[in-house]
C-alpha cells in the first residue's frame, strides 16, 4: 500500500464499527468508507483482534427474526411474491456485510494466513464487504420502488448462526460461509432471475444478475484462502472440507449444483460430490 500523510487506522477496528452499526445505511456507508480508506493506504493491520467483538451484530428493530420454517415463501409471479423474494435477498445481503466485516475483525491477524499473503487476504474481504453493502443497497432501493422496504417482512438468522458456530476457526468459516452458503446462492439465483424475467420484472432480474456475477468472486475468495490454509497446514483440501462440513453444517449438500459457476469460482465437483 502506498504511503500518505493521513494517520493510519486499524482494519480490525473499522470492521468492528461496521459490525456494531445497527442502521443499514450507516453500516453500508462504513463498509464503503473501509474500502476507500484501504485503497488510499490509510489502514494498517493489527497483529491482534479488537476487543469486544459482538456475538450479534448491530441490526435495526425490524425485520422480526423468526425460525426459517416461519418465513413465508411466495412465487414471484405476483408483486407480493417478488417483494417477499427481494426482502429475503436483502436480508441475506445485510448479513453478508456483517460476515465480511467479522471475517476482517476476527481473522485479519490470523497466523494461519502467511505474513506475505496477509495484505491480499484483507484486500479480498474488504472488497467483499464493499460489494455486499452495494448489493444490499440495490435490493433495498428496489423494494422501495415496489412500495416496500427492508424490515417489512419477517426473516430468519440462519446465516449469522453459521458465523457464531465458526467464530473459533478460520478454516471452518471459509468452508461454511463462502464455500457452502454463498455457493448455494450460485445454484439458485439463475432460476430466480428467469422467474423474475418471466414475471416481467426486468429491473429486479438485472440487479440479481449483477449480484450473481459478483458472488462468483466471493466464493472464489473463500476457496482461495481455504486452500491456502490447507497447503500451509499440509492438509488435504477435499478431506478437510468434508470434515468441517460434517462438524459445522447441519444440512446436506443437495443438487442440482451450478457446476459452471462453481467451477469458475474454483469450487470443483470433488469438494461437494462423491
Amino acid at each position: 500500500m502506498h504511503k500518505t500523510d493521513t494517520p493510519p487506522y486499524i482494519v480490525q477496528d473499522v470492521a468492528r464499527a461496521i459490525l456494531q452499526s445497527s442502521q443499514p445505511e450507516d453500516k453500508c456507508k462504513k463498509a464503503h468508507a473501509l474500502k476507500s480508506a484501504w485503497d488510499k493506504g490509510t489502514l494498517v493491520i493489527s497483529n491482534t483482534p479488537p476487543a469486544g467483538l459482538p456475538c450479534s451484530p448491530g441490526r435495526p428493530d425490524r425485520p422480526e427474526l423468526v425460525a426459517p420454517k416461519d418465513v413465508k415463501r411466495r412465487r414471484p409471479g405476483s408483486k407480493a411474491g417478488r417483494v417477499a423474494l427481494l426482502h429475503a435477498i436483502a436480508h441475506i445481503e445485510f448479513n453478508a456485510i456483517n460476515l465480511a466485516a467479522d471475517m476482517l475483525a476476527r481473522f485479519s491477524h490470523s497466523p494461519r494466513i502467511a505474513e506475505s499473503a496477509r495484505q491480499d487476504f484483507v484486500s479480498d474481504w474488504i472488497g467483499v464487504c464493499d460489494d455486499e453493502a452495494r448489493h444490499f443497497q440495490m435490493i433495498s432501493r428496489r423494494l422501495e420502488d415496489l412500495g416496500s422496504f427492508y424490515g417489512a417482512l419477517p426473516a430468519h438468522n440462519g446465516l449469522w448462526e453459521a458465523a457464531i458456530d465458526t467464530a473459533h476457526d478460520l478454516a471452518a468459516r471459509l468452508a461454511i460461509a463462502p464455500m457452502v452458503l454463498e455457493a448455494r446462492g450460485l445454484d439458485v439465483t439463475p432460476g430466480m432471475i428467469d422467474r423474475l424475467k418471466s414475471a416481467g420484472d426486468s429491473e429486479s432480474a438485472d440487479i440479481l444478475t449483477i449480484i450473481y456475477e459478483e458472488e462468483i468472486h466471493h466464493v472464489a475468495a473463500g476457496v482461495r484462502w481455504f486452500s491456502h490454509i490447507c497447503r500451509r497446514e499440509d492438509k488435504s483440501v477435499k478431506g478437510r472440507f468434508k470434515s468441517l462440513l460434517q462438524a459445522h453444517y447441519k444440512g446436506t449438500l443437495k443438487p442440482p449444483f451450478n457446476t459452471k459457476a462453481r467451477t469458475q469460482a474454483g469450487l470443483l465437483q470433488t469438494y461437494y460430490s462423491g
